[in-house]
């Protein structure tokens, strides 16, 4: 063995094995953070293994095309759509391939962001794409009452899901595929696929369909991270709007009410949220923040209001910047402006007397609180 790299802490932190081209490290070069991660990746996969390196977004989207038309022919897809640049992409990738045969669904699992149904159904039928819009919000509470732990709470969620999703899915005749718009990082964190990594939390996307729905998945991004979905998207022609629009968590709102959720606090958060990203679209943050949240907290605290002593609960704003999603810091937005969407928040929003920011980075903390 050759050692190649060390720091004052870690003595091995990169090896090779003499006479054969058998490489290790114990760090994390393909995430943004590492110092020139890109360029030693590069190096691997360009002087090591002998690759060309002419990836390009076009390549992607006209060779992905032509495979799923080929993988499908004329079978019959179906596909969940969440409104988010991931599954957008893939839908867009599989309309292209096989055009009428995509059925797309949308559920209102109630636990979007304020007016979200109805926006994301309009956006999608701007783009051609054949789908169907289903308001199953009451069936997700029933299933959630009662529920406060976070793993519970996303099976709980993910469960009804696949119910409701599975009725409407039988609607349609000889559905022989899923579709879905599972990204690499959703693999790494969701299961253990090509190695010892750690699960962090279970995913919507990842881990198999009930025996009964007999049906084949295919997933045209899972390899991609997040931004490498959005150059293909913009290789697709996607507005840029829909493009930038922030991630959002699968389980929803869910993940952001700690504790057991119910319509009342869905209600509460929704216009927290709201009063949040609208403010950093307002103030021309939005485009330079990867993700923002606002998260329901399960304290109570003693405020004033006018003349009068409250006791009302307690929001946490959170907004990191990442390009990957692997690894995130918390963004450093102005104090005017966070003074300004604390006061909107406190003012506007009944039931709120205490707004927090969260200046935790990925890792050690993740995105979502839950």
């Amino acid at each position: 063995m050759e050692v190649m790299a060390s720091t004052h802490a870690v003595p091995v932190a990169a090896y090779r094995l003499r006479n054969e081209p058998t490489f290790a490290v114990q760090f994390h070069p393909e995430v943004y953070h590492t110092t020139e991660g890109l360029q030693l990746l590069r190096n691997f996969v360009q002087g090591i293994c002998g690759c060309a390196g002419d990836w390009t977004p076009a390549s992607f989207a006209d060779t992905t095309v032509a495979n799923l038309r080929a993988q499908l022919g004329q079978d019959q897809v179906v596909m969940a759509l969440s409104g988010g640049v991931d599954s957008t992409v893939a839908a867009t990738l599989l309309h292209r391939a096989i055009g009428p045969h995509l059925h797309c669904i949308f559920v209102d699992n109630g636990l979007l962001r304020k007016n979200e149904y109805l926006q994301v159904l309009e956006d999608y039928r701007h783009l051609g794409l054949n789908i169907t819009g289903v308001d199953a919000r009451d069936r997700f509470y029933s299933a959630l009452k009662g529920i406060d732990e976070p793993e519970a709470k996303r099976k709980a969620i993910g469960r009804t899901f696949i119910e409701v999703f599975d009725v409407e899915a039988h609607r349609i005749q000889d559905v022989k595929w899923l579709g879905q718009g599972t990204i690499y990082p959703d693999v790494i964190e969701s299961v253990s696929v090509h190695g010892p990594s750690v699960t962090i939390k279970s995913h919507h996307n990842v881990g198999g369909l009930p025996a009964h729905m007999k049906m084949q998945v295919v997933e045209p991004l899972r390899l991609l991270f997040k931004d490498e979905v959005r150059r293909v998207g913009r290789e697709l022609g996607l507005s840029p709007s829909l493009l930038g629009r922030h991630p959002f968590p699968g389980p929803g709102l869910g993940i952001r009410i700690l504790g057991e959720v119910t319509a009342e606090k869905v209600a509460l958060l929704q216009e927290v949220d709201h009063i949040w990203v609208q403010g950093l679209r307002d103030a021309g943050h939005y485009d330079s923040v990867w993700q923002a949240g606002a998260i329901l907290l399960p304290v109570r605290s003693v405020g004033v209001m006018g003349d009068e002593r409250t006791y009302e609960n307690a929001v946490a704003l959170r907004a990191v910047s990442s390009t990957d999603g692997m690894t995130a810091d918390w963004c450093h937005l102005p104090h005017e402006f966070m003074a300004r969407i604390s006061n909107a928040i406190i003012n506007q929003v009944k039931g709120v007397n205490r707004v927090v920011y969260d200046i935790s980075s990925k890792p050690p903390a993740t995105i979502e609180w839950e």
